[in-house]
């Protein structure tokens, strides 16, 4: 048995949501949420005064490249790093060698993963080998465990296709996830277009190229009454556009990384090509729009996007690095530290917990008596640094290490396992 002494409890689902608690669990459920538990001898006892509880953490978008590409990073080394991150769930992308567009990929990841205190599920390609010319196995797919599909970090580049995937997913009430993106606008863009892409003389990626796929798919949306979510918006013109559409009730949903809000393409006058990622980083005027999209609803959820790349993928000219930055150790605490002061910390939590697991359609997760034990302990306001041999992925493309940062998770708990971090 595992006694949690005096947590706050951060969930809006629960009633005690808000009320700092003692909380009791037994053979892997709560038992007990009380003001007072007394202890016994035989219970193992977790200090969580002065901290917050919730819900176990969800990363809705990342990349294990598990498999065909285990140099980068594999479930096993994934799974840590998403654990050391507070997630407790991960959604992982197909964007490996082969692509998980068949049964028998979606069932290799699950086998796998079984085992892991981080549950991980797996997405579905929505065209065979990502290639955007012909629909996958997706009713297989998601009979064997897929909870959505998509392309990325591809785009769904023809019309006429991405609107059968919609009909076809809202058969099995699955979604696609749309990496909003138009490459035939800058096919040989590097970063965000504007005034640093002229002083740092690269080739510009315009937000017209977000924007365009943006638009398209919420027709698309409308048009077969399905569900599209956006992978990680970067604009002001698509959070605008998004928000335009849940107002018609367009069932719509989208999710930012944190890098997006704290970093702008200036940040690129070192040329670090760990600040290389998709979609680019953009203004201020962006940064601006996307929080204030996450306060007031526009944006549903705050994913990490993880990316490993290996060194000798990184350790090379801008121009010709391969885009993508590891971020599952770091998420949370970018997100608390751009946000504060714009989400209250139960907002930000509801975008790590309930806001992917219901866009997903997994079940829901809950600080309730007699409900399964899945959380996250975390503390909103100490303070650590990123420190190299503390990264849990084979890859460490990120430009935070030594970088100080606010606000960590303490431990999770999933599958009868308490993980101190």
């Amino acid at each position: 048995m595992l006694l949690i002494k005096a947590a706050t409890i951060i969930d809006k689902n629960s009633p005690f949501h808000l009320q700092t608690k003692d909380i009791l669990i037994e053979n892997g459920l709560i038992k007990q949420i009380k003001h007072r538990i007394d202890v016994k001898e035989d219970v193992e006892v977790f200090d969580a005064e002065g901290k917050f509880i919730s819900a176990g953490w969800f990363d809705m978008i990342a990349n294990f490249c598990d498999p065909g590409f285990e140099y980068k990073e594999d479930i096993s080394t994934g799974a840590k790093a998403a654990a050391a991150g507070g997630f407790t769930g991960v959604a992982l992308l197909p964007a490996t060698k082969p692509v998980v567009d068949s049964k028998s990929l979606v069932e290799y990841i699950i086998n796998k993963s079984k085992g892991n205190i981080v549950d991980i599920f797996p997405i579905g390609s929505v065209t065979k080998d990502a290639e955007g010319k012909e629909l996958a196995e997706i009713y297989d797919m998601q009979q064997a465990g897929a909870v959505a599909f998509s392309d990325a970090p591809n785009p769904i580049m023809v019309a006429g296709l991405m609107m059968r995937g919609l009909l076809y997913v809202k058969k099995v009430n699955g979604v696609i996830i749309s990496h909003p993106h138009d490459e035939t606008v800058a096919p040989a863009g590097q970063m965000n277009e504007g005034a640093s892409s002229v002083m740092f003389g690269m080739n510009g990626i315009p937000s017209l190229a977000e924007d365009l796929m943006v638009v398209r798919d919420i027709e698309l949306a409308e048009y077969t009454a399905s569900r599209v979510h956006f992978s990680s918006i970067s604009t002001k013109e698509a959070v605008s556009r998004i928000r335009e559409a849940k107002k018609k009730n367009i069932t719509v949903t989208a999710g930012v990384n944190p890098v997006h809000l704290v970093l702008d393409d200036s940040s690129i006058a070192d040329y670090d090509s760990n600040l290389k990622i998709f979609p680019p980083l953009r203004t201020q005027e962006d940064i601006a729009a996307l929080k204030e999209g996450l306060a007031d609803g526009t944006i549903d959820v705050i994913s990490s996007s993880h990316q490993p790349q290996n060194a000798e993928l990184k350790d090379v000219e801008f121009e010709y690095a391969a885009a993508g930055m590891i971020n599952l150790q770091t998420c949370f605490a970018l997100a608390n530290e751009a946000l504060k002061g714009i989400l209250k910390t139960e907002m930000l939590i509801e975008k790590i917990t309930s806001s992917p697991r219901k866009i997903l359609g997994l079940p829901e997760v809950s600080m309730q008596e007699n409900a399964a034990a899945n959380f996250t302990i975390f503390d909103s306001e100490e303070k650590w640094e990123l420190k190299k041999e503390n990264i849990f992925s084979k890859s460490f493309n990120t430009p935070f290490i030594s970088k100080i940062f606010t606000g960590k998770p303490i431990a999770i708990y999933n599958h009868s396992q308490l993980l101190k971090l």
